[in-house]
């Protein structure tokens, strides 16, 4: 093989396994190297042939394009995210698309290093290196095709588990499915783990380490919760603790919110939940230096939750018996919001959006102390224009109508929207430009989303 290839100028997959062949002396796939670890489930993931006898714990059965999993852990937390962010994850239901065939006509070796219960068709992990390599975000964080041939095993294992947990037929992935797990979310979370060993890196052998708080600054809509409900599955099933925080979270009240309203009588942008001056900041402090010190085993707290169809859909604080319990050694903490990051501005420059902005302004001075300067490393979810969030609004009540729960009418999404596009016309092109308040260029991961929510390269 080296013989025949030797003289040849090598793709990045060829030259990539061909050294990663020379180090491990493993076997060969269509003419080019390719590791496989008999340890590792890897071959349960991504569009491979294979035959797995069901386990006595967890049985599936496999739709046209869904796998419904007997096991209930993973399906009720998807639907509980589900029914709680209003989120419809088109790219889920997305049936449009070719699936990846199930068979090819490709010549392909079995990997013997496998038990003999189970079979692969090796060429299709050709094709997913070559897929992961296309994607608009390698580069950006850094992946090389080195890197991917080398961590090819983990790549594959990650998916299989979001497979799992979005409950998606990885046998038949359509390309909107297979482009946001292998485009987007995964290497997001190789990301992330990049972040928390340079965080960890700083500290002496034996420090208790503070867990990572990573901000994820994106609109409404724009899938960040669902992006951060995967993060943290993916970290717990590696072994890494995870809390996940909104600034949901911190809203007033009820009984403050209506004596916020009260005081600004007139002032949409301030009527209802929402924009900066309606959260409550003490606590937002309060909760976050708390859970930076859950660095021991046995250490526990409960997190704030929000519940947003309280007072007819005015929200209030959740009931403190219903908050989620975390346990330490967090590792990181995901901290997730729509205007996370924003800068104050000139009172003019404000004005000149909506006059209504400029208290809304003022109160945004106060959000680094309490937000902000906890945040060591941001990921910056960027849309070409705001009007996004309202289509993105709509179809999120959409799906909750069909679904058989109350939802907003069309006109009530415009009302809704409309009291946070000053904020996002005034604030987001400060964000894009400088990036985070008190961020550090080389710690800031910006992803560019088109109108269907994928990543993209930037303009």
């Amino acid at each position: 093989m080296a013989g025949a290839t030797s003289s040849l100028i090598l793709s990045p997959w060829q030259a990539t396994l061909d050294h990663y062949n020379n180090k491990t002396k493993r076997f060969f796939v269509k003419g080019y190297p390719f590791p496989c670890h008999h340890s590792d489930p890897i071959c349960h993931s991504f569009n491979i042939k294979r035959r797995v006898l069901p386990s006595s714990s967890s049985s599936s059965i496999f739709k046209d394009n869904h796998v419904v999993t007997h096991s209930s852990s993973s399906s009720d937390k998807l639907q509980t995210h589900f029914s709680m962010s209003g989120c419809g994850c088109s790219w889920i239901q997305d049936n449009s698309m070719l699936h990846y065939p199930a068979t090819s006509n490709w010549t392909s070796k079995k990997c013997s290093a496998l038990p003999t219960t189970k079979t692969v068709d090796v060429s299709s992990v050709s094709d997913l290196f070559e897929f992961i390599c296309s994607g608009p975000l390698v580069d950006k964080i850094g992946i090389t095709p080195e890197k991917v041939g080398q961590a090819i095993d983990k790549w594959l294992l990650y998916g299989s588990q979001l497979c799992r947990l979005f409950q998606l037929n990885e046998l038949k992935l359509t390309i909107p499915q297979k482009a946001r797990l292998y485009h987007y979310y995964i290497p997001v979370f190789v990301w992330c783990q990049d972040q928390i060993a340079l965080h960890s890196s700083k500290f002496n052998d034996g420090d208790d380490v503070p867990p990572l708080v990573i901000g994820f600054s994106a609109p409404q809509g724009c899938g960040k919760t669902t992006l951060v409900f995967a993060l943290d599955y993916l970290f717990k099933t590696t072994k890494m603790k995870s809390a996940t925080i909104s600034i949901d979270d911190f809203y007033l009240t009820a009984e403050c919110q209506a004596k916020l309203r009260e005081e600004n009588p007139g002032n949409a942008l301030l009527e209802y939940r929402g924009n900066a001056g309606s959260h409550d900041l003490p606590f937002s402090v309060e909760t976050i230096e708390a859970l930076t010190k859950l660095t021991k085993e046995g250490m526990k707290m409960k997190v704030p939750r929000y519940d947003k169809s309280a007072y007819s859909g005015r929200g209030d604080r959740a009931d403190p018996t219903t908050w989620p319990e975390v346990e330490g050694p967090l590792k990181v903490i995901l901290f997730e919001g729509w205007m996370l990051g924003f800068k104050p501005l000139p009172a003019e420059v404000v004005k000149a959006v909506d006059p209504q902005l400029e208290i809304v302004n003022k109160n945004l001075e106060a959000y680094y102390e309490a937000w902000d300067k906890y945040i060591d490393a941001w990921v910056v979810i960027k849309i070409k224009d705001p009007s996004y969030v309202y289509r993105w609004r709509l179809q999120a009540e959409i799906a909750m109508r069909q679904a058989g729960k109350a939802g907003m009418s069309d006109d009530e999404v415009n009302d809704f929207v409309s009291r946070y596009l000053p904020a996002y016309k005034a604030y987001l092109p400060t964000l894009y430009e400088e990036g985070p308040s008190g961020s550090e260029p080389e710690r800031v991961l910006a992803i560019d989303i088109d109108e269907e929510r994928n990543p993209i390269l930037a303009t």
